[in-house]
């Protein structure tokens, strides 16, 4: 008859201890990992907050707008818009860059997600690239459309400097704040033509442009949008657009360049962001499902009837992109302020 080895016992034993410490431990890692898996999957769990800074009707409204049931369907879940107006979008931006990095929180906004930080550094609560994550640049413009008030005798670009130099610091363009674009194309017309125009700041674009069908501002630099109506009114006129190229909505309106100013080169962007330290596998599904919004046939049709064209880019092109035009604004806040052109009413 064989001999027990002394030492059987305690192997059996260890065998035992180590299966129990392993069930014990195993739900207590899997608790660990289910919960980013979880978060993941379950994304989005609850209704999306998409803020904007530039209130109802403009054209970041609109895109907001036109994007908002194509997503809500593709995610699954409803998507409440958040118009928080004021500071030139500061207001809205800050807000996403403080919200849980969820993906919950949007950020839709415009060019002034670098051009306030270039421009006015100092009342921005926030870093535009540290402090936010990007998703996808969505659209961008053919350019500002340079509208003056009927009541100004110009019908191209050259006559209306004309008419600033002929009379300095008499004529007056409006803006929604230092940094926002419509002061950028007026600054910009400024700096290029040595000319003195004065600027008179308002809450939003809205207000400008009700001053400019009234007269009582001169000249205003708006979104293809915003500047249709007012043209087919017949209460502003068109000279120019900034972009490269003309518009086919208004075909007959030259661009800066062939107005004989070749520097002056100027569009607009629309972007989406996240707040910071959002999961990549959150980007990549909300960046993917704004593609193929912004792909299809209908928005596509529309976009191009607000004067706008697809954007189309990858999260890293976007966030390479959002720095090379922070450091563009940089460049042109310091060639304004050369020209003395930071100054308002």
């Amino acid at each position: 008859m064989s001999k027990r080895s002394p030492h059987r016992g305690q192997l059996r034993r260890a065998r035992t201890l180590s299966m129990l410490s392993a069930a014990l431990v195993l739900p207590a890692v899997l608790g660990a990992v289910q919960p980013a898996a979880a978060q993941s999957q379950d994304f989005p769990a609850k209704p999306i907050r998409l803020i904007e800074g530039f209130g109802a009707g403009g054209v970041v409204d609109l895109v907001a707008r036109l994007l908002m049931p194509k997503l809500s369907a593709a995610l699954g879940q409803p998507i409440i818009l958040e118009n928080r107006v004021g500071a030139a979008g500061v207001i809205a931006s800050s807000a996403v860059s403080k919200a849980p990095p969820d993906g919950h929180t949007w950020l839709i906004t415009t060019g002034s997600h670098t051009s306030n930080t270039a421009f006015n550094a100092a009342n921005v609560p926030y870093d535009p690239i540290k402090d936010f994550t990007p998703v996808t640049q969505i659209a961008r413009t053919y350019g500002m459309v340079h509208l003056v008030h009927p009541s100004i005798p110009a019908r191209n670009v050259k006559e209306f400097v004309a008419i600033a130099r002929k009379h300095p610091g008499k004529l007056t363009y409006g803006a929604a704040g230092i940094g926002n674009i419509l002061f950028i194309g007026a600054e910009m017309l400024k700096a290029v033509t040595g000319t003195d125009i004065r600027y008179v700041q308002y809450k939003g674009a809205a207000q400008a442009t009700n001053d400019l069908m009234g007269g009582h501002i001169d000249t205003l630099f708006l979104t293809t949008p915003v500047a249709m109506p007012l043209i087919k009114g017949g209460k502003a006129r068109p000279l120019a657009i900034t972009g490269p190229i003309r518009w086919k909505g208004l075909p007959d309106v030259p661009t800066m360049r062939e107005s004989g100013f070749p520097d002056f080169d100027l569009i607009g962007w629309f972007g989406l962001w996240l707040p910071p330290n959002t999961r990549p596998e959150i980007v990549a599904r909300l960046h993917a499902e704004v593609e193929r919004a912004v792909a299809e046939p209908d928005i596509r049709a529309r976009f191009e009837e607000l004067g706008l064209l697809p954007g189309g880019m990858r999260t890293d092109e976007f966030a390479r992109y959002i720095a090379q035009d922070l450091a563009q604004m940089r460049e042109l806040a310091a060639r304004i302020a050369k020209a003395g052109g930071l100054k308002q009413e």
